[in-house]
């Protein structure tokens, strides 16, 4: 990971950008002007995100952050990018709990302006745990800290998603909601089955996310629980730190209705993903951090619900990240990066983990 270059994640123009969005502020605040615009290099490969200072003696902001809809010319991650629903989300959060998320301040659903619609919130100060080079590795400020630095993290990390599941009511997040008539589990995981068809369409197929999927079905909850507003994307990584204390939970594009375990599944093998990597290059990595037996001890003494059926959640995780990973991997062979292999379970950078997932040995070593 320290020398592979890093996949395209755009085919806009930053400059072109600069002058659209200048041009767009006006006709919401008079003669405002975006200056200092730049697009991060940590950006990931869906939404984009631009950064901008604002000047205008009634900003409601000076440093600000633009969400961007995903460039429809880049071979996008996903086939869906609805900022207004992101937009909604966002400000549900921020009226309903003391989740600390970015205050919102407009929502553009006109295309014209950009290229694709976006949002416009106040950027928020401090860092975030890298995921190039990952925060497991050494040199990060997150490897470096103490181990009680790193259980402040963990603890306010895991009370975040217990506060964020127990404070918003469900009647307000209905529009999260596909329509249908199946449980909210088997809702979101025919929505993974339906994402993973839309990837490998006249592609190859992945035996081994298939045979993912065949195990999430011989696991599956005898109860499903209750739908909570599961963040989607619940890792350290789309969070930014005052310290060790989050002060802004980002990236809610993966929001969605779900049963508790599917953000704590998340958190959990999110965090193996880039242990593991770390690993098997030759790194000790972060074990003891974000343990799962901890992360569902913690969350069970913050809101009273016991995680359940934890081996089903973290592998669906993993199966999740797997179609995310293969999406990749044909946009990289799409823009001439990479070659389609002969065996394109091999296209996925945590195939060995998820295998020893979907056989049962993984939490055994």
């Amino acid at each position: 990971m320290a020398t592979a270059p890093r996949p395209r994640t755009t085919t806009r123009d930053p400059e072109d950008l600069a002058r659209r969005l200048t041009a767009w502020l006006g006709t919401r605040l008079p003669g405002a002007k975006a200056t200092g615009v730049t697009v991060p290099a940590s950006n990931g490969m869906s939404s984009e995100t631009l950064l901008f200072d604002l000047e205008h003696p009634e900003a409601p902001c000076t440093a600000c952050a633009l969400r961007l809809a995903a460039d429809p010319a880049a071979y996008t991650v996903f086939p869906v990018y609805d900022m207004a629903r992101q937009y909604r989300t966002l400000r549900l959060v921020a009226e309903r709990t003391d989740v600390p998320v970015p205050r919102v301040l407009w929502l553009e659903e006109d295309p014209g302006p950009l290229g694709a619609p976006f949002f416009v919130m106040e950027r928020v100060a401090g860092r975030v745990p890298p995921d190039v080079m990952p925060y497991t590795y050494e040199g990060s400020w997150l490897h470096g800290a103490s181990d009680a630095e790193r259980e402040h993290l963990e603890a306010a990390t895991v009370g975040l998603l217990a506060r964020l599941h127990d404070q918003v009511p469900l009647t307000e997040a209905e529009f999260l909601a596909p329509s249908g008539v199946q449980d909210a589990l088997r809702r979101h995981v025919t929505a993974q089955r339906a994402y993973y068809a839309w990837v490998i369409d006249g592609l190859p197929r992945s035996p081994l996310i298939e045979a993912a999927f065949d195990r999430l079905a011989e696991l599956w909850p005898r109860e499903a629980g209750e739908p909570v507003l599961s963040w989607g994307d619940a890792r350290i990584g789309n969070i930014v730190y005052d310290g060790f204390d989050p002060v802004a939970v980002l990236d809610w594009e993966m929001a969605a209705l779900a049963p508790r375990e599917v953000d704590l599944g998340w958190l959990v093998y999110l965090h193996r993903f880039f242990h593991d990597l770390t690993v098997a290059s030759g790194q000790r990595g972060l074990p003891d951090f974000l343990r799962r037996d901890r992360v569902e001890a913690r969350y069970a003494r913050l809101t009273g619900h016991t995680p359940r059926d934890m081996e089903f959640h973290t592998l669906y995780a993993a199966l999740r990240h797997a179609i995310v990973m293969l999406r990749v991997a044909y946009r990289q062979v799409h823009f001439g990066e990479a070659a389609v292999p002969a065996d394109p379970d091999t296209l996925i950078l945590h195939h060995d983990s998820l295998r020893a997932m979907v056989q049962g040995t993984y939490w055994t070593r």
